[in-house]
Protein backbone atom coordinates (compact mmCIF):
# COMPACT_ATOMS: atom_id res chain seq x y z
CA UNK A 1 0.00 0.00 0.00
CA UNK A 2 2.84 2.38 0.86
CA UNK A 3 4.50 1.67 -2.49
CA UNK A 4 1.24 2.47 -4.30
CA UNK A 5 0.80 5.75 -2.38
CA UNK A 6 4.43 6.67 -3.03
CA UNK A 7 4.04 5.93 -6.75
CA UNK A 8 0.85 8.03 -6.97
CA UNK A 9 2.55 10.86 -5.06
CA UNK A 10 5.49 10.72 -7.50
CA UNK A 11 3.16 10.92 -10.52
CA UNK A 12 0.99 13.72 -9.13
CA UNK A 13 3.96 15.89 -8.18
CA UNK A 14 6.16 15.08 -11.20
CA UNK A 15 7.42 17.88 -13.44
CA UNK A 16 5.31 16.69 -16.36
CA UNK A 17 2.12 16.67 -14.26
CA UNK A 18 2.81 20.13 -12.82
CA UNK A 19 3.44 21.56 -16.30
CA UNK A 20 0.28 19.89 -17.65
CA UNK A 21 -1.81 21.23 -14.74
CA UNK A 22 -0.48 24.78 -15.21
CA UNK A 23 -1.19 24.63 -18.94
CA UNK A 24 -4.71 23.34 -18.23
CA UNK A 25 -5.19 26.20 -15.77
CA UNK A 26 -4.28 28.71 -18.49
CA UNK A 27 -6.66 27.02 -20.91
CA UNK A 28 -9.35 27.10 -18.21
CA UNK A 29 -8.90 30.85 -17.81
CA UNK A 30 -9.22 31.29 -21.57
CA UNK A 31 -12.43 29.26 -21.72
CA UNK A 32 -13.77 31.16 -18.70
CA UNK A 33 -13.16 34.31 -20.70
CA UNK A 34 -15.13 32.84 -23.59
CA UNK A 35 -17.96 32.00 -21.18
CA UNK A 36 -18.04 35.57 -19.88
CA UNK A 37 -18.17 36.84 -23.44
CA UNK A 38 -21.15 34.55 -24.02
CA UNK A 39 -23.57 37.19 -22.75
CA UNK A 40 -22.47 39.38 -25.64
CA UNK A 41 -22.39 36.46 -28.07
CA UNK A 42 -24.23 38.08 -30.95
CA UNK A 43 -21.77 41.01 -31.02
CA UNK A 44 -18.76 38.77 -30.40
CA UNK A 45 -19.74 36.25 -33.08
CA UNK A 46 -20.36 38.94 -35.63
CA UNK A 47 -17.05 40.64 -34.92
CA UNK A 48 -15.05 37.44 -35.01
CA UNK A 49 -16.81 36.20 -38.15
CA UNK A 50 -15.71 39.40 -39.88
CA UNK A 51 -12.20 38.96 -38.47
CA UNK A 52 -12.13 35.32 -39.67
CA UNK A 53 -13.08 36.39 -43.20
CA UNK A 54 -10.25 38.94 -43.18
CA UNK A 55 -7.82 36.32 -41.87
CA UNK A 56 -8.93 33.79 -44.50
CA UNK A 57 -8.18 36.33 -47.24
CA UNK A 58 -4.82 37.05 -45.57
CA UNK A 59 -3.93 33.34 -45.34
CA UNK A 60 -4.88 32.67 -48.98
CA UNK A 61 -2.57 35.45 -50.15
CA UNK A 62 0.38 34.43 -47.97
CA UNK A 63 3.42 32.76 -49.54
CA UNK A 64 2.87 29.50 -47.67
CA UNK A 65 2.46 25.90 -48.71
CA UNK A 66 -1.15 25.08 -49.74
CA UNK A 67 -1.36 22.31 -47.13
CA UNK A 68 -0.41 24.77 -44.39
CA UNK A 69 -3.07 27.19 -45.60
CA UNK A 70 -5.68 24.42 -45.61
CA UNK A 71 -4.93 23.56 -41.99
CA UNK A 72 -6.01 27.07 -41.01
CA UNK A 73 -9.08 27.25 -43.25
CA UNK A 74 -11.04 24.73 -41.17
CA UNK A 75 -10.77 26.39 -37.71
CA UNK A 76 -11.14 29.89 -39.18
CA UNK A 77 -14.33 28.96 -41.04
CA UNK A 78 -15.86 26.42 -38.65
CA UNK A 79 -14.97 28.09 -35.32
CA UNK A 80 -14.56 31.84 -35.98
CA UNK A 81 -13.84 32.88 -32.37
CA UNK A 82 -11.46 30.07 -31.43
CA UNK A 83 -9.92 29.86 -34.91
CA UNK A 84 -9.21 33.58 -35.17
CA UNK A 85 -7.68 33.81 -31.68
CA UNK A 86 -5.56 30.70 -32.26
CA UNK A 87 -4.29 31.97 -35.61
CA UNK A 88 -3.41 35.39 -34.20
CA UNK A 89 -1.61 33.72 -31.27
CA UNK A 90 0.49 31.58 -33.63
CA UNK A 91 1.05 34.31 -36.23
CA UNK A 92 2.16 36.97 -33.76
CA UNK A 93 4.71 34.48 -32.38
CA UNK A 94 5.86 36.85 -29.62
CA UNK A 95 8.38 34.53 -27.93
CA UNK A 96 9.54 33.03 -31.22
CA UNK A 97 10.24 36.41 -32.79
CA UNK A 98 12.72 37.30 -30.06
CA UNK A 99 14.51 33.95 -30.49
CA UNK A 100 14.70 34.35 -34.26
CA UNK A 101 15.94 37.93 -33.96
CA UNK A 102 18.85 36.73 -31.81
CA UNK A 103 19.57 33.99 -34.35
CA UNK A 104 19.76 36.44 -37.25
CA UNK A 105 22.06 38.69 -35.20
CA UNK A 106 24.38 35.76 -34.45
CA UNK A 107 24.44 34.68 -38.10
CA UNK A 108 25.51 38.18 -39.18
CA UNK A 109 28.16 38.37 -36.44
CA UNK A 110 29.63 35.00 -37.42
CA UNK A 111 29.53 35.67 -41.19
CA UNK A 112 33.17 36.83 -41.20
CA UNK A 113 34.23 33.31 -40.18
CA UNK A 114 32.02 31.60 -42.77
CA UNK A 115 33.47 32.51 -46.13
CA UNK A 116 34.55 30.27 -48.96
CA UNK A 117 38.35 30.44 -49.31
CA UNK A 118 39.93 32.02 -52.38
CA UNK A 119 41.50 28.74 -53.55
CA UNK A 120 38.20 26.90 -53.10
CA UNK A 121 36.36 29.65 -55.00
CA UNK A 122 38.73 29.11 -57.91
CA UNK A 123 38.25 25.34 -57.84
CA UNK A 124 34.47 25.74 -57.67
CA UNK A 125 34.53 27.53 -61.02
CA UNK A 126 35.80 24.32 -62.61
CA UNK A 127 32.84 22.23 -61.36
CA UNK A 128 29.41 21.46 -62.82
CA UNK A 129 27.16 24.50 -62.98
CA UNK A 130 24.46 22.80 -60.84
CA UNK A 131 26.84 22.38 -57.92
CA UNK A 132 28.32 25.86 -58.35
CA UNK A 133 24.82 27.38 -58.19
CA UNK A 134 23.94 25.45 -55.03
CA UNK A 135 27.24 26.41 -53.37
CA UNK A 136 26.58 30.04 -54.29
CA UNK A 137 23.07 29.92 -52.78
CA UNK A 138 24.30 28.38 -49.51
CA UNK A 139 27.11 30.92 -49.18
CA UNK A 140 25.17 34.05 -50.11
CA UNK A 141 21.83 33.32 -48.48
CA UNK A 142 22.78 31.08 -45.56
CA UNK A 143 26.43 31.85 -44.67
CA UNK A 144 27.35 28.21 -45.36
CA UNK A 145 30.61 28.05 -47.34
CA UNK A 146 32.12 25.17 -49.30
CA UNK A 147 35.32 23.57 -47.98
CA UNK A 148 38.03 21.41 -49.49
CA UNK A 149 40.83 19.51 -47.74
CA UNK A 150 38.40 17.60 -45.52
CA UNK A 151 38.57 13.91 -44.73
CA UNK A 152 35.03 12.50 -44.57
CA UNK A 153 34.09 9.33 -42.66
CA UNK A 154 30.64 7.76 -42.97
CA UNK A 155 29.10 5.62 -40.23
CA UNK A 156 26.35 3.25 -41.34
CA UNK A 157 25.26 2.54 -37.75
CA UNK A 158 25.23 4.43 -34.46
CA UNK A 159 27.53 1.80 -32.94
CA UNK A 160 30.26 2.72 -35.43
CA UNK A 161 30.00 6.43 -34.66
CA UNK A 162 30.04 5.79 -30.90
CA UNK A 163 33.27 3.80 -31.09
CA UNK A 164 35.13 6.51 -33.04
CA UNK A 165 33.59 9.35 -31.05
CA UNK A 166 35.08 8.02 -27.81
CA UNK A 167 38.53 7.96 -29.43
CA UNK A 168 38.18 11.53 -30.72
CA UNK A 169 36.89 12.89 -27.42
CA UNK A 170 39.89 11.40 -25.62
CA UNK A 171 42.20 13.19 -28.09
CA UNK A 172 40.83 16.68 -27.27
CA UNK A 173 43.43 19.23 -26.19
CA UNK A 174 41.62 22.59 -26.33
CA UNK A 175 37.83 22.26 -26.39
CA UNK A 176 34.88 19.92 -26.86
CA UNK A 177 31.46 21.14 -28.05
CA UNK A 178 28.37 18.91 -27.99
CA UNK A 179 24.85 19.86 -29.12
CA UNK A 180 22.13 17.20 -29.04
CA UNK A 181 18.37 16.87 -29.25
CA UNK A 182 18.25 13.83 -26.96
CA UNK A 183 20.56 12.81 -24.12
CA UNK A 184 19.54 9.90 -21.92
CA UNK A 185 21.53 8.24 -19.19
CA UNK A 186 22.79 4.79 -20.08
CA UNK A 187 25.87 3.08 -21.50
CA UNK A 188 26.38 5.60 -24.31
CA UNK A 189 25.99 8.81 -22.33
CA UNK A 190 27.74 7.48 -19.23
CA UNK A 191 30.80 6.55 -21.32
CA UNK A 192 30.90 9.98 -22.96
CA UNK A 193 30.29 11.80 -19.67
CA UNK A 194 33.21 9.98 -18.07
CA UNK A 195 35.54 11.35 -20.78
CA UNK A 196 34.05 14.86 -20.52
CA UNK A 197 34.67 14.94 -16.76
CA UNK A 198 38.22 13.74 -17.25
CA UNK A 199 38.92 16.30 -19.97
CA UNK A 200 37.38 19.17 -18.00
CA UNK A 201 39.62 18.26 -15.06
CA UNK A 202 42.63 18.47 -17.41
CA UNK A 203 41.68 22.04 -18.41
CA UNK A 204 39.96 21.25 -21.72
CA UNK A 205 36.99 23.59 -22.26
CA UNK A 206 33.80 21.51 -22.43
CA UNK A 207 30.52 23.00 -23.61
CA UNK A 208 27.31 20.93 -23.67
CA UNK A 209 23.97 22.09 -25.08
CA UNK A 210 20.82 19.97 -25.21
CA UNK A 211 17.19 20.58 -26.05
CA UNK A 212 14.77 21.42 -23.26
CA UNK A 213 12.69 18.30 -23.96
CA UNK A 214 15.46 16.31 -22.25
CA UNK A 215 14.78 18.07 -18.95
CA UNK A 216 11.14 17.09 -19.25
CA UNK A 217 11.57 13.44 -20.17
CA UNK A 218 15.14 12.10 -19.89
CA UNK A 219 17.24 14.16 -17.47
CA UNK A 220 16.67 15.70 -14.03
CA UNK A 221 15.67 19.37 -14.03
CA UNK A 222 18.79 20.35 -12.05
CA UNK A 223 21.12 18.21 -14.11
CA UNK A 224 23.07 21.26 -15.45
CA UNK A 225 24.07 22.16 -11.89
CA UNK A 226 25.50 18.69 -11.40
CA UNK A 227 27.45 18.87 -14.66
CA UNK A 228 28.83 22.31 -13.78
CA UNK A 229 30.33 20.82 -10.61
CA UNK A 230 32.54 18.73 -12.89
CA UNK A 231 33.67 21.78 -14.89
CA UNK A 232 31.27 21.23 -17.82
CA UNK A 233 29.55 24.36 -19.15
CA UNK A 234 25.89 23.66 -19.90
CA UNK A 235 23.07 25.48 -21.66
CA UNK A 236 19.56 24.12 -22.15
CA UNK A 237 17.92 25.13 -25.41
CA UNK A 238 14.37 26.45 -24.94
CA UNK A 239 13.43 24.77 -21.61
CA UNK A 240 9.83 23.57 -21.44
CA UNK A 241 7.90 26.09 -19.37
CA UNK A 242 4.24 26.00 -18.25
CA UNK A 243 3.36 28.92 -20.54
CA UNK A 244 1.33 28.91 -23.74
CA UNK A 245 3.94 30.07 -26.24
CA UNK A 246 4.75 29.26 -29.87
CA UNK A 247 8.47 29.31 -29.06
CA UNK A 248 8.04 25.84 -27.51
CA UNK A 249 7.41 24.56 -31.03
CA UNK A 250 10.94 25.37 -32.26
CA UNK A 251 13.16 22.59 -30.93
CA UNK A 252 16.91 22.14 -31.37
CA UNK A 253 17.02 18.94 -33.43
CA UNK A 254 20.72 19.26 -34.30
CA UNK A 255 23.40 16.73 -33.39
CA UNK A 256 26.85 18.35 -33.46
CA UNK A 257 30.20 17.47 -31.95
CA UNK A 258 33.35 19.57 -32.41
CA UNK A 259 36.72 18.48 -31.03
CA UNK A 260 39.31 21.27 -31.08
CA UNK A 261 37.68 22.63 -34.23
CA UNK A 262 39.56 20.04 -36.29
CA UNK A 263 37.07 17.16 -36.05
CA UNK A 264 33.26 17.49 -36.22
CA UNK A 265 30.29 15.13 -36.34
CA UNK A 266 26.64 15.30 -37.32
CA UNK A 267 23.92 12.88 -38.41
CA UNK A 268 20.88 11.23 -36.91
CA UNK A 269 22.49 9.60 -33.87
CA UNK A 270 21.51 11.04 -30.48
CA UNK A 271 23.18 10.17 -27.17
CA UNK A 272 20.90 7.37 -25.98
CA UNK A 273 21.29 3.60 -25.95
CA UNK A 274 18.68 2.76 -28.61
CA UNK A 275 20.80 4.66 -31.15
CA UNK A 276 23.63 2.14 -30.69
CA UNK A 277 21.26 -0.86 -30.28
CA UNK A 278 22.19 -1.39 -26.64
CA UNK A 279 18.50 -0.98 -25.89
CA UNK A 280 15.84 -2.39 -28.19
CA UNK A 281 13.10 0.04 -29.20
CA UNK A 282 11.10 -0.59 -32.38
CA UNK A 283 13.34 -3.44 -33.52
CA UNK A 284 16.79 -2.84 -34.94
CA UNK A 285 17.70 0.86 -35.01
CA UNK A 286 19.24 1.89 -38.34
CA UNK A 287 20.97 5.27 -38.12
CA UNK A 288 23.84 7.08 -39.82
CA UNK A 289 26.40 9.79 -39.04
CA UNK A 290 29.22 11.69 -40.70
CA UNK A 291 32.63 12.79 -39.41
CA UNK A 292 34.64 15.68 -40.86
CA UNK A 293 38.34 16.19 -40.21
CA UNK A 294 40.00 19.26 -41.64
CA UNK A 295 38.63 22.53 -42.99
CA UNK A 296 34.99 21.41 -43.09
CA UNK A 297 34.88 21.00 -39.30
CA UNK A 298 34.88 24.80 -39.03
CA UNK A 299 31.33 25.08 -40.37
CA UNK A 300 29.83 22.85 -37.68
CA UNK A 301 31.95 24.48 -34.97
CA UNK A 302 30.62 27.97 -35.82
CA UNK A 303 27.10 26.56 -36.12
CA UNK A 304 27.32 25.29 -32.55
CA UNK A 305 28.47 28.69 -31.30
CA UNK A 306 25.60 30.44 -33.10
CA UNK A 307 23.04 28.50 -31.04
CA UNK A 308 25.16 28.65 -27.88
CA UNK A 309 25.28 32.46 -28.06
CA UNK A 310 21.58 32.66 -28.96
CA UNK A 311 20.38 31.14 -25.68
CA UNK A 312 22.98 32.37 -23.21
CA UNK A 313 23.44 35.65 -21.39
CA UNK A 314 27.14 35.74 -22.23
CA UNK A 315 28.16 35.44 -25.88
CA UNK A 316 31.39 33.66 -26.74
CA UNK A 317 33.72 35.15 -29.36
CA UNK A 318 34.10 33.06 -32.51
CA UNK A 319 37.73 33.72 -33.33
CA UNK A 320 39.41 31.56 -30.62
CA UNK A 321 37.53 28.49 -31.87
CA UNK A 322 37.89 28.97 -35.63
CA UNK A 323 40.97 26.87 -36.25
CA UNK A 324 42.71 26.70 -39.63
CA UNK A 325 42.96 22.98 -40.32
CA UNK A 326 44.13 21.26 -43.45
CA UNK A 327 42.95 17.79 -44.40
CA UNK A 328 43.55 15.17 -47.08
CA UNK A 329 40.04 14.67 -48.43
CA UNK A 330 38.92 14.93 -52.03
CA UNK A 331 36.07 16.99 -53.43
CA UNK A 332 33.97 19.46 -51.44
CA UNK A 333 31.84 19.51 -48.30
CA UNK A 334 29.27 22.14 -47.31
CA UNK A 335 28.07 21.93 -43.68
CA UNK A 336 24.77 23.80 -43.60
CA UNK A 337 22.28 24.79 -40.94
CA UNK A 338 18.55 25.35 -41.12
CA UNK A 339 16.54 27.38 -38.61
CA UNK A 340 12.96 28.67 -38.38
CA UNK A 341 14.07 32.31 -38.29
CA UNK A 342 16.39 32.49 -41.29
CA UNK A 343 13.60 33.01 -43.87
CA UNK A 344 15.02 30.15 -45.94
CA UNK A 345 13.83 26.54 -46.11
CA UNK A 346 17.45 25.48 -46.51
CA UNK A 347 17.03 21.76 -45.89
CA UNK A 348 14.14 21.41 -48.30
CA UNK A 349 15.90 23.52 -50.93
CA UNK A 350 19.02 21.33 -50.76
CA UNK A 351 16.94 18.15 -51.04
CA UNK A 352 14.92 19.49 -53.97
CA UNK A 353 18.09 20.68 -55.72
CA UNK A 354 19.29 17.07 -55.68
CA UNK A 355 15.97 15.80 -57.03
CA UNK A 356 15.70 18.37 -59.83
CA UNK A 357 19.31 17.93 -60.98
CA UNK A 358 19.56 14.14 -60.69
CA UNK A 359 20.40 12.28 -63.89
CA UNK A 360 20.34 8.60 -62.89
CA UNK A 361 19.17 8.04 -59.32
CA UNK A 362 18.25 9.56 -55.97
CA UNK A 363 18.23 7.19 -53.00
CA UNK A 364 16.69 8.41 -49.74
CA UNK A 365 16.47 7.15 -46.16
CA UNK A 366 14.07 8.93 -43.81
CA UNK A 367 12.09 7.97 -40.70
CA UNK A 368 9.11 10.16 -41.64
CA UNK A 369 7.32 11.20 -44.82
CA UNK A 370 5.00 14.13 -44.15
CA UNK A 371 5.78 16.42 -47.06
CA UNK A 372 4.42 19.57 -48.66
CA UNK A 373 3.21 19.86 -52.25
CA UNK A 374 6.60 21.17 -53.48
CA UNK A 375 8.54 18.18 -52.17
CA UNK A 376 5.87 15.78 -53.43
CA UNK A 377 6.08 17.38 -56.87
CA UNK A 378 9.88 17.15 -56.89
CA UNK A 379 9.80 13.42 -56.05
CA UNK A 380 7.09 12.71 -58.63
CA UNK A 381 8.70 14.77 -61.39
CA UNK A 382 12.12 13.18 -60.89
CA UNK A 383 10.58 9.70 -61.20
CA UNK A 384 8.47 10.65 -64.23
CA UNK A 385 11.51 11.90 -66.14
CA UNK A 386 13.24 8.56 -65.68
CA UNK A 387 15.35 9.10 -62.55
CA UNK A 388 15.35 6.12 -60.19
CA UNK A 389 13.85 7.59 -57.01
CA UNK A 390 13.90 5.15 -54.12
CA UNK A 391 12.91 5.75 -50.48
CA UNK A 392 13.55 3.52 -47.46
CA UNK A 393 11.15 4.05 -44.53
CA UNK A 394 10.68 2.18 -41.24
CA UNK A 395 8.59 -0.97 -41.03
CA UNK A 396 8.33 -0.65 -37.24
CA UNK A 397 7.46 2.98 -36.47
CA UNK A 398 8.27 5.00 -33.36
CA UNK A 399 5.23 7.25 -33.88
CA UNK A 400 2.18 5.52 -35.30
CA UNK A 401 0.48 8.74 -36.37
CA UNK A 402 3.52 9.66 -38.51
CA UNK A 403 3.54 6.14 -39.97
CA UNK A 404 -0.14 6.37 -40.90
CA UNK A 405 0.40 9.72 -42.63
CA UNK A 406 3.49 8.52 -44.50
CA UNK A 407 1.53 5.66 -46.04
CA UNK A 408 -1.07 8.05 -47.49
CA UNK A 409 1.64 9.20 -49.93
CA UNK A 410 2.26 5.67 -51.19
CA UNK A 411 -0.33 5.58 -54.04
CA UNK A 412 0.66 8.84 -55.75
CA UNK A 413 4.39 8.11 -55.42
CA UNK A 414 4.03 4.52 -56.67
CA UNK A 415 1.94 5.59 -59.65
CA UNK A 416 4.65 8.10 -60.61
CA UNK A 417 7.31 5.38 -60.47
CA UNK A 418 8.90 6.16 -57.10
CA UNK A 419 10.19 2.95 -55.47
CA UNK A 420 9.23 2.55 -51.81
CA UNK A 421 10.66 0.16 -49.22
CA UNK A 422 10.12 -0.52 -45.53
CA UNK A 423 13.05 -1.63 -43.35
CA UNK A 424 11.85 -5.00 -42.09
CA UNK A 425 14.18 -5.40 -39.04
CA UNK A 426 12.86 -2.26 -37.38
CA UNK A 427 13.19 1.50 -37.37
CA UNK A 428 15.12 3.71 -39.81
CA UNK A 429 16.22 6.95 -38.15
CA UNK A 430 18.80 7.84 -40.84
CA UNK A 431 18.34 11.04 -42.83
CA UNK A 432 20.30 10.76 -46.07
CA UNK A 433 20.11 11.55 -49.79
CA UNK A 434 22.60 10.12 -52.29
CA UNK A 435 22.58 10.74 -56.04
CA UNK A 436 24.48 9.75 -59.19
CA UNK A 437 27.61 8.61 -57.32
CA UNK A 438 28.53 12.31 -57.08
CA UNK A 439 26.61 13.96 -54.27
CA UNK A 440 25.10 13.08 -50.90
CA UNK A 441 23.63 14.67 -47.79
CA UNK A 442 23.85 13.21 -44.28
CA UNK A 443 22.38 15.15 -41.40
CA UNK A 444 19.46 15.63 -39.02
CA UNK A 445 16.75 16.71 -41.48
CA UNK A 446 13.70 14.45 -41.81
CA UNK A 447 11.19 14.62 -44.64
CA UNK A 448 8.48 16.16 -42.47
CA UNK A 449 7.16 19.63 -41.70
CA UNK A 450 8.81 19.85 -38.31
CA UNK A 451 12.29 19.31 -39.71
CA UNK A 452 11.76 21.32 -42.88
CA UNK A 453 10.04 24.33 -41.27
CA UNK A 454 10.04 24.40 -37.46
CA UNK A 455 13.22 22.89 -36.01
CA UNK A 456 16.86 23.90 -35.85
CA UNK A 457 18.57 21.38 -38.12
CA UNK A 458 21.88 20.74 -39.85
CA UNK A 459 23.50 18.56 -42.48
CA UNK A 460 26.57 18.10 -44.65
CA UNK A 461 26.40 18.24 -48.44
CA UNK A 462 29.18 16.09 -49.92
CA UNK A 463 30.32 16.42 -53.53
CA UNK A 464 32.79 14.27 -55.50
CA UNK A 465 34.22 12.59 -52.42
CA UNK A 466 34.79 8.79 -52.31
CA UNK A 467 32.51 8.57 -49.25
CA UNK A 468 29.53 9.18 -51.56
CA UNK A 469 30.06 5.68 -52.94
CA UNK A 470 30.14 4.28 -49.38
CA UNK A 471 26.79 5.93 -48.66
CA UNK A 472 25.34 4.39 -51.81
CA UNK A 473 26.75 0.96 -50.95
CA UNK A 474 25.19 1.19 -47.49
CA UNK A 475 21.87 2.06 -49.11
CA UNK A 476 22.09 -1.00 -51.35
CA UNK A 477 22.95 -3.24 -48.40
CA UNK A 478 20.05 -1.82 -46.36
CA UNK A 479 17.75 -2.43 -49.31
CA UNK A 480 18.40 -6.18 -49.01
CA UNK A 481 16.71 -6.11 -45.59
CA UNK A 482 13.62 -4.25 -46.80
CA UNK A 483 10.11 -5.12 -47.91
CA UNK A 484 9.31 -3.64 -51.31
CA UNK A 485 6.08 -1.66 -51.29
CA UNK A 486 3.73 -1.95 -54.27
CA UNK A 487 0.02 -1.30 -54.77
CA UNK A 488 -0.87 -4.81 -53.61
CA UNK A 489 1.05 -4.17 -50.40
CA UNK A 490 -0.73 -0.84 -49.96
CA UNK A 491 -4.13 -2.47 -50.50
CA UNK A 492 -3.33 -5.02 -47.79
CA UNK A 493 -2.90 -2.29 -45.16
CA UNK A 494 -5.87 -2.32 -42.79
CA UNK A 495 -8.64 0.19 -43.40
CA UNK A 496 -8.42 1.88 -40.00
CA UNK A 497 -4.79 2.96 -40.44
CA UNK A 498 -5.56 4.23 -43.96
CA UNK A 499 -8.51 6.26 -42.71
CA UNK A 500 -6.54 7.54 -39.71
CA UNK A 501 -3.71 8.55 -42.02
CA UNK A 502 -6.02 10.52 -44.32
CA UNK A 503 -7.59 12.38 -41.40
CA UNK A 504 -4.26 13.05 -39.69
CA UNK A 505 -2.66 14.20 -42.93
CA UNK A 506 -4.86 17.27 -42.84
CA UNK A 507 -2.97 18.32 -39.73
CA UNK A 508 0.42 17.24 -41.05
CA UNK A 509 1.84 20.78 -41.19
CA UNK A 510 1.31 21.06 -37.42
CA UNK A 511 2.95 17.70 -36.58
Amino acid sequence: MRKLIRALFKIVFSRIMIIVLLLLLQLGILFAGFEWLGQYMSYVLGSFTTLSVILVIYVINKEDDPAYKLVWMIPLCAFPVFGALLYLFVELDVGGRALKKRLRKNMVESAAYLKTGAATEKHLEEQDREFVNLASYLQRRCYCPAYENTEVTYFSLGEEKFKQLLIDLKSAEKFIFLEYFIIERGEMWDSILGILKEKAAQGVEVKLMYDGMCSLVNLPMRYPEKLKQWGIQVRVFSPIRPLLSTVQNNRDHRKIVSVDGRIAYTGGVNLADEYINRKVRFGHWKDTAIRLEGEGARGLTVMFLQNWNMIGLKAEPYEPYVIQNGGKGQGFVIPFGDAPGDNETVGENVYMDILYNAKRYVHIMTPYLIIDSEMERALVYAAKRGVEVSIILPHIPDKKYAFYIARTYYPILLRAGVKLYEYKPGFVHAKSFVSDDQKAVVGTINLDYRSLYLHFECGVYIYQNPVVQEIEEDYEQTLKQCIEVDMDYYKSINGFSKLAGRVLRLFGPLM
